[in-house]
């Protein structure tokens, strides 16, 4: 394991880069991102973990910062959600946003860069109850999506469609949003009945979504026919603040949560037999950022609230099959 701490500054989201298997973003806040300033910080590490991490990069911002995405067309450049209703776009070499885009009127609370093709579209969920996305070619924001009665936690892309992206609310719901159609959802799912403070797609189906809830539970979805959830997962004790699904694996997922615990499961289990494989519990407060590496098989990232960023392979992380 390799270890990290951002002194100070309380931990919100971590991404591996898309472009190299030694580097690491991370957003973190002072005050518990409540007031005060934030960091974006990017780490470079061993991927072999067999040496000491270091910040090759840090680049302040006036308020909190609550989540992170780079760009998949530019090694250079990631995106971050603000407290102050922004999106800013960074450079990591610099120490100043390249580009402050605000159309939200209330906190930025997730970022998601578009996956394929040629694309240069940013997702992004604010406390406004709204969705935008973002030509970060233009600078400017393209379309409003409406419909959530909660905060939207999480935004995420499909990684097979460049069109299609998924949304999740404090009203409990996950929804799916289609940039060809108008602006309602195509899909709507009751996927819990507290709030919903995280989704990721599967990589090997578009029909897979996953969920994680305040309720404590992690639910598998297909989006043939979400009468009822494929899958629940059962462990954790507080609110799950995020969900992963594995870049190596069909059926792997990892969440974080509350309950200071990382959790790995495989949802595929026969009936019967537990789906969790695993539960790390290496921090003491709240983990609030989650990642897999898309390069190294196994390698995990999290940050916490207790000031610690952590990298590692846990000992029962799925095996890389994709069936």
């Amino acid at each position: 394991m390799s270890t990290f701490q951002t002194h100070g500054l309380h931990g919100y989201s971590v991404k591996f880069s898309p472009f190299s298997p030694n580097l690491l973003a991370c957003v973190a806040c002072q005050q518990y991102g409540i007031s005060g300033n934030a960091a974006l910080l990017i780490a470079e590490f061993d991927p072999e973990l067999n040496l000491p991490v270091k910040i090759v990069h840090s680049a302040p911002a006036p308020d909190g910062l609550f989540d992170v995405a780079w760009s998949e067309l530019d090694p250079t450049v990631c995106c971050t959600a603000s407290g102050d209703g922004t999106v800013l776009v960074w450079n990591i070499t610099k120490k100043e946003p390249v580009l402050v885009a605000k159309e939200h009127n209330k906190e930025v609370y997730c970022v998601d860069w578009s996956h394929g093709g040629n694309k240069n579209l940013v997702v992004s969920g604010s406390w406004d109850r709204l969705a935008k996305v973002w030509d970060m070619q233009a600078g400017k924001c393209i379309n409003t999506f409406e419909g959530h009665f909660g905060v939207v936690y999480s935004t995420i892309w499909c990684p097979q469609s460049t069109e299609t992206f998924a949304s999740t609310s404090g009203d409990g719901t996950a929804r799916i949003w289609d940039l060809r159609s108008s602006h309602t959802p195509t899909q709507m799912i009751g996927a819990h009945e507290t709030e919903t403070l995280s989704c990721d797609w599967s990589k090997y189906d578009q029909n897979i979504l996953v969920t994680g809830s305040v309720d404590c539970s992690v639910r598998v979805w297909d989006l043939r026919n979400t009468r009822h959830f494929l899958c629940q997962m059962l462990g954790h004790s507080y609110a799950v603040r995020r969900v992963r699904c594995s870049p190596f694996s069909a059926s792997c997922v990892a969440s974080c949560s509350y309950d200071f615990t990382v959790r790995l499961w495989d949802f595929m289990k026969p009936q019967g037999l537990s789906p969790l494989l695993e539960t790390i519990s290496h921090h003491t407060e709240f983990v609030y950022g989650l990642d897999q590496s898309t390069f190294v098989p196994g390698l995990v990232a999290d940050c916490a609230w207790d000031e610690h960023i952590r990298i590692y392979r846990p000992n029962m992380l799925c095996n890389t099959s994709t069936t």
